[in-house]
């Protein structure tokens, strides 16, 4: 079954996440309660465009989201963003509610509210400024994928028994060579908990595990085929 994500707010920030969000197998929404920001997103081509009341909780009710949808609230109003993260977590007690924030007060709010994840763009840019200080080839790569609108996603591929990455310590594998960066793994031994791999956790990847990578999109179709194919003597 395909997952669902809903993005409310097509602004400059809501767009972009649509726009990275549609390369994925997901089932995409936007969520609008502007009318210019409404017919922007139909004449981008999405197909899933509702038009409604942020504010009202019977208008929220009608969407057809559950506790597994993801929801990225990216309104442009940071009180509206504030308000409706704490009305959807009202709403859907379980869901995955992604909000963003541009200063160290508003994440406070959005936490409050409920948010599952804030990305606080304040930190980000700080972040950025360091890795530009202090990794500045890898910061520059980063941008030329960003800024060239190159077929980069992210992908999360479950590692089966028998694959070549099986009972392999993540350090000890070269992502690199297939093209691909590794972001982090969720690790099943550890209740399902995700690990960044700046975390500094010397880990050993097991069938069922989930790592996280971001690649092209072609680099990583090769890669997961790679690393789901079984090795001899173990097919099932």
């Amino acid at each position: 079954m395909r997952k669902s994500a809903f993005v409310f707010g097509y602004g400059r920030r809501g767009s972009s996440f649509a726009k990275g969000l549609k390369t994925d197998d997901y089932h995409l929404y936007i969520v609008e309660n502007r009318e210019e920001e409404y017919e922007k997103a139909k004449s981008d081509g999405y197909i899933d465009v509702v038009y409604l009341d942020v504010t009202k909780d019977e208008e929220l009710e009608s969407l057809p989201m559950s506790n597994q949808s993801y929801i990225i609230c990216v309104m442009e109003d940071e009180h509206l963003n504030v308000f409706l993260t704490l009305s959807l977590r009202a709403l859907f007690p379980h869901a995955t509610i992604v909000a963003i924030s541009d200063s160290i007060h508003v994440t406070q709010k959005l936490k409050m509210a409920g948010a599952s994840k804030v990305i606080d763009l304040y930190q980000v840019s700080a972040n950025r400024i360091h890795n530009i200080l202090r990794k500045p080839v890898a910061t520059k790569l980063l941008d030329s994928f960003i800024s060239n609108d190159y077929a980069i996603s992210f992908r999360e591929i479950e590692i089966p028994l028998g694959s070549c990455l099986d009972g392999v310590m993540a350090n000890d594998i070269d992502f690199s060579s297939h093209g691909v960066l590794l972001l982090g793994m969720i690790d099943v031994e550890l209740s399902h908990k995700f690990i960044f791999i700046t975390s500094g956790i010397q880990h050993k990847l097991d069938e069922g595990d989930t790592i996280v990578c971001i690649g092209y999109n072609e680099d990583l179709d090769r890669f997961e085929a790679k690393i789901k194919e079984i090795k001899e003597g173990q097919q099932q």
